[in-house]
């Protein structure tokens, strides 16, 4: 029928295909996070990627995708996304967002995690700590945590409330329902960080979490971006309703201020118009006959899903 999406769903053994790209894409993801320092430019940091990649066999998806000239999307403070690596010098508190996919197979992988330059090892926006729970070798951020995790501190909480959104849209994955729910958990759940009573742990000044308007998750498989469009926030459009063999990028991108953005002479890097704090988390996940099934988690999302009878892996 005319004006319908269709979905391109994978079978079980694309689907364990995909976890393979998967895998390299979270553990170059991890490995680039870990390795980053203040001191270090952003192409240091791409070129740790970049050898992980290639030292298992697989081809970065984002070099020379539409002209883009880098194996990371590096994106620091009010950069959104699609920030290019090059010689600008990471400080202490910088906010930085790694955007990372991987070629294996010819299956694509994507994903995204955000942290905090020169966090201490133990606090929750530290590089250690964030790739660990995108890994799953931490209990992944609750919604319940985030305000306590956060201590008052607006980088803290920008990280820990997008990293929350995430999982909040992968857990609305659910066969049988429409897609309009990943964005509706998304947008939900930053909406109850945003009420007085959760922020008043910050300082009064900090304006409320916006979901950046324009940008969206997207299917995935041997393209990188391929329907269906995921979107962060509620939409009155009627999307297509979830079956197995979905494969998707949950992706929100959130700030401490505007949602507007503007795009760089660079024709890639997209800041905020007010110059507001930026974060973006993402994961690629797949919707088995079991459950989903988070493919860029060195885990597969088990600690996180598993406990609310959603996990669904095909590696059992």
């Amino acid at each position: 029928m005319f004006g319908r999406t269709r979905l391109d769903l994978k079978s079980s053994d694309d689907i364990r295909a995909m976890r393979r790209a998967g895998l390299v894409t979270g553990s170059a993801l991890r490995a680039s996070a870990l390795g980053t320092r203040a001191g270090m430019t952003t192409k240091d940091v791409d070129a740790i990627a970049h050898a992980h990649m290639l030292e298992r066999g697989a081809t970065p998806s984002f070099l020379g995708y539409n002209g883009f000239p880098a194996t990371l999307c590096i994106s620091v403070n009010d950069e959104v996304v699609h920030g290019i690596p090059g010689e600008r010098v990471l400080q202490d508190g910088d906010v930085v967002s790694l955007d990372c996919g991987a070629i294996v197979d010819g299956w694509h992988g994507d994903s995204a995690l955000t942290f905090v330059v020169g966090a201490a090892r133990d606090d929750a926006s530290s590089a250690q700590r964030v790739a660990a729970r995108h890994a799953g070798d931490e209990p992944a951020i609750r919604r319940e945590g985030v305000v306590a995790w956060a201590q008052g501190d607006p980088r803290r909480a920008l990280v820990l409330a997008t990293e929350a959104s995430m999982w909040a849209g992968i857990e609305a994955l659910q066969v049988g329902e429409r897609l309009n729910d990943v964005g509706e958990g998304v947008q939900d759940l930053l909406e109850e960080f945003n009420a007085p009573e959760r922020l008043a742990g910050l300082p009064p000044e900090i304006p409320s979490f916006e979901i950046v308007d324009g940008y969206t998750g997207h299917g995935v498989g041997r393209e990188l971006h391929q329907d269906p469009t995921v979107y962060n926030e509620y939409v009155n459009e009627r999307l297509p309703k979830v079956k197995p063999g979905l494969v998707v990028a949950v992706e929100p991108m959130v700030t401490l201020g505007t949602y507007e953005t503007h795009e760089l002479d660079d024709g890639w890097t997209v800041k905020t118009d007010d110059g507001s704090l930026a974060a973006h988390f993402e994961h690629t996940v797949a919707v088995t006959e079991k459950g989903l099934w988070v493919l860029t988690a060195q885990d597969g999302g088990r600690s996180r899903l598993e406990p609310l009878g959603l996990y669904g892996g095909l590696d059992d």
